[in-house]
This record gives structure tokens, sequence and C-alpha cells, in this order.
């Protein structure tokens, strides 16, 4: 799932390739990918693109007040064309799911793969009132966001610090893949509870979560769309490295799965050596 990182690389790349350039077409193949109707998608043709923002994980376009805004979701991804392919897409054919062509024969795809269609378009006035949007947290990179702030958002919070990490409502943008990167910096267990944090503690998560997002998005930064992915695997050190050797301690990175995701963590770097418990491995072995 893209995350706060490379949204905000897409972001860079699309103020570089759209903003000035106006929009001739707009073409959704899937329908389950759009999640308004009124207005319609082609109320964005013949308007020009003015600016690209982030909110959170949300891409948000910006063509002369009304937006076209999108989540990626899981297995979103946008594929840029320098030259888009001749003839209209068939709907229904493959991962596309929307196309959107530019007065100068540029412009890109919204694709999506698997069989689970989770990919949100909508096309608004308001994207602050679009409630994905109109429920989000702070970001983590914005100006503010300082350790008083992160510790406010902490306090009174009474679960696994993971899946603090990842609520949205909280802090805007971090998903799975950066939390396990985050808990790994601060050498912390993804199941120690946030209400047990010492203020030394909150300190170090803080330094970590800062450090771990600007480090990915100077990383991203002016790497063309389709290589994103990449990028953001060959930086991980714990997130998908399951059984791989840990870059500080060379421990073995291990796993606890649940129904529809995983996290990974090291031993010897988080939990004092400690296994922490899958039960989803556990059931299965019986």
């Amino acid at each position: 799932m893209p995350e706060l990182p490379e949204v905000e690389a897409l972001r860079e790349f699309l103020t570089d390739h759209l903003v000035g350039r106006e929009i001739v077409r707009v073409l959704p193949t899937a329908v389950s990918v759009l999640k308004t109707y009124d207005p319609p998608p082609t109320a964005l043709e013949g308007r020009t693109v003015t600016a690209v923002e982030r909110h959170g994980k949300f891409l948000d376009l910006d063509a002369d007040g009304l937006h076209l805004v999108t989540h990626l979701a899981r297995a979103g991804w946008l594929r840029w064309h320098d030259r888009l392919p001749d003839g209209l897409p068939r709907p229904g054919k493959g991962p596309l799911a929307l196309r959107v062509a530019l007065a100068t024969g540029e412009g890109f795809d919204l694709t999506e793969a698997g069989t689970q269609k989770r990919l949100a378009v909508y096309v608004t006035e308001a994207p602050g009132e679009l409630p994905g949007i109109a429920r989000l947290g702070p970001d983590p990179l914005a100006d503010g966001f300082d350790e008083a702030r992160f510790a406010a958002l902490l306090e009174g919070e009474r679960r696994q610090i993971k899946g603090a990490l990842r609520d949205q409502s909280l802090i805007a943008g971090i998903g799975n893949a950066y939390s396990d990167e985050i808990l790994h910096a601060a050498r912390m267990s993804p199941f120690r509870l946030t209400s047990s944090l010492t203020e030394e503690e909150v300190h170090g998560l803080h330094v970590a979560l800062l450090a771990t997002l600007t480090e990915a998005v100077e990383r991203s930064r002016g790497v063309a769309a389709g290589r994103l992915k990449a990028e953001k695997k060959s930086g991980l050190r714990v997130h998908g490295r399951t059984g791989e050797p840990c870059p500080v301690c060379g421990d073995t990175i291990r796993e606890v799965s649940f129904a529809d995701s995983s996290l990974q963590y090291c031993p010897t770097c988080q939990t004092g050596g400690k296994l922490l418990a899958d039960r989803r491995m556990s059931r299965l072995l019986k």
C-alpha cells in the first residue's frame, strides 16, 4: 500500500507533470472506482490543473477549483505515460480503473491489482468534506507536529502502539510498512501499550517517526512514478523481510500474521529477545 512517503513523491512528480496542463478526457473503466457522481468526471474536462496536494494518503488534483481526489488503497497505483496509448481503453479489461488524458498527449492511468477493489476516486469542489479526509489526524511532516503534539495525541490512548500509529484519525499517512520501520528504529515492541510509554520512550518514538518518514521521502524524491514501489521496498529494513537478518544486530526478522496483514520485527532490537505470539500460525500448527 502506498503510504505517506510514496504519495508525497507522487504529489511532487505530478506537480511537475500536470500543473499548467489542460485535462481533455477523464475515462473511468471500472464502475467500482467512482465514489461520487455529482459532479461527474467529465466536468474536469477542459479545465487546467492548478495544483496537486496530499492529505495523508489521499492525492488531490485541483483543476480550476474542481478536485480529482484519489486514494490508492492497498493495491492501487498511478502509471504515467509520456504518450497515452492510442484508442479508448475497454471497460473491465485488466487492472486499469481510470485514465486521465492531457491536451499534450500525456496522461496517467490509475490501476488496481487483485480482486478486492478498494481504489477510490472522488470528484468534488470541497475535498476537506470527504469523510476519509475530514477524519484525518495531523500530518506528521507538517509544521507544528512537535514532540508535545505527539505526546498529546498518545495521551489517553490504551492500545498497542502499532495500531495507534496506523490509525489515520490519530496521525495521517502511516500504514503497515512504515509503522514497522518506525518501531524498529525506536527499538520498541509493536505490542507495547501506548499508556505504558515513558516520556523518554515518547521522545525516542517521535524522533524515530520523523526520521523514518523524512528519510523515506528524501529517498523517493525525484524517482519516477513507475519506480517508486521498488524504491520503497529497497529502503525497508524489517517490513516484508521475514527470515532475513536484521541490518542492525543480525538477528532473524520475525513475523506476526493476522487475517489480512502481517507485521515484522526484530526480537533483539525490539522485544528483548522475546518472540511475539503469532496466534494464526499457532492455530495452524495444532
